[in-house]
């Protein structure tokens, strides 16, 4: 389409937004959200098409201050916690969705390196957790007992410094996308090797059943959530490397408040994440196996829908809403 085309197409919508944020029209935080959905899409077109034109620029801009005027206009007695996770990351989460399905298809690969290097190399398991560990986890699954590891230590203590840990490696999952997005990638791919490496481990010696219900009672949580951190990471390193119009400064300050945002709302799947561990997975070979399913089926479910399909639902929501009014 060519660009006169398309700001003919467009004048009149874009001329309502700019209506609505001076207070001229009147909109509730749904429509409102419709129209920055829509306006993005447009922004996305004209970064496509027309890069270097002054419409790129406008509409940069008008998606700026639509963006903030969703929030401004929200009613005071609303929740603010409820609405950060309810509409505030899961818009951001369709926003930037590409970044979502470039994080977990580098887990994928990442992951699956581990497991194939793990079946080339008997010594790459030991690499990366050491002998002791190695050994350890050997006499457990001789003992039929393969997840003995998660029963060291008390439940509290246990609790404390998983959460601790998890919350670390998430924290540099994100903070590590400020090297152009290397970092995470980094560290992404450290923690996917010793996934792929460590369930090799547990097939290659007859105990991959008893691993899967131990470990991904928990795993669900904690792995899910590290993708998004990574996802965070990106963002914020491809504010960085592509500022697009916007000056570098700038782009970075929108990347890292997007972000930043994004990456909070893991903290609870992964506080929730050591809990699950500390207290549950200890006793995963004992439980019967329906509470077992239960447990990694329900907490799948949640996650996947929170990240997967809910930003998508409200999208469409909120699109529905603009084409009514």
């Amino acid at each position: 389409m060519r660009e006169v085309a398309f700001i003919k197409q467009n004048k009149e919508k874009w001329l309502e937004v700019e209506r609505v944020i001076d207070g001229k029209i009147k909109k509730n935080p749904d429509e409102l959200s419709s129209l920055y959905i829509d306006l993005i899409n447009d922004l996305s077109f004209a970064q496509t098409y027309y890069p270097k034109s002054k419409v790129t620029v406008f509409l940069n801009h008008l998606a700026s201050r639509i963006f903030q005027k969703i929030y401004k206009t929200r009613r005071l007695e609303q929740n603010r916690l409820m609405a950060f996770f309810k509409s505030e990351v899961p818009l951001l989460i369709y926003q930037y969705r590409n970044f979502l399905l470039y994080s977990f298809l580098f887990f994928t690969l990442f992951t699956i390196i581990g497991f194939v290097s793990s079946y080339y190399d008997k010594g790459f398991v030991s690499m990366f957790f050491g002998d002791e560990y190695v050994n350890k986890t050997l006499e457990n699954i001789k003992n039929r007992n393969a997840v003995g590891v998660y029963q060291e230590g008390s439940n509290w203590g246990s609790t404390i410094s998983i959460v601790f840990n998890n919350l670390l490696v998430g924290a540099k999952l994100y903070i590590y996308g400020v090297f152009g997005g290397l970092g995470t990638l980094f560290v992404l791919l450290q923690n996917s090797i010793m996934l792929g490496a460590f369930q090799y481990f547990f097939h290659e010696h007859g105990a991959l059943k008893d691993s899967l219900k131990g470990i991904w009672l928990h795993g669900v949580f904690e792995i899910f959530a590290m993708g998004i951190e990574a996802m965070a990471g990106l963002i914020l390193g491809a504010s960085i490397l592509f500022p697009k119009s916007f000056s570098r400064l700038n782009s970075f300050k929108i990347g890292f408040k997007d972000s930043f945002k994004i990456f909070l709302s893991t903290v609870p799947f992964t506080i929730m994440a050591g809990i699950i561990e500390g207290f549950v997975t200890r006793y995963a070979l004992k439980m019967p196996i329906l509470i077992n399913l239960m447990i990694i089926l329900g907490t799948l479910s949640m996650i996947v829908y929170y990240y997967l399909i809910y930003p998508f639902i409200l999208a469409k929501k909120s699109n529905r809403i603009k084409s009514q009014t």
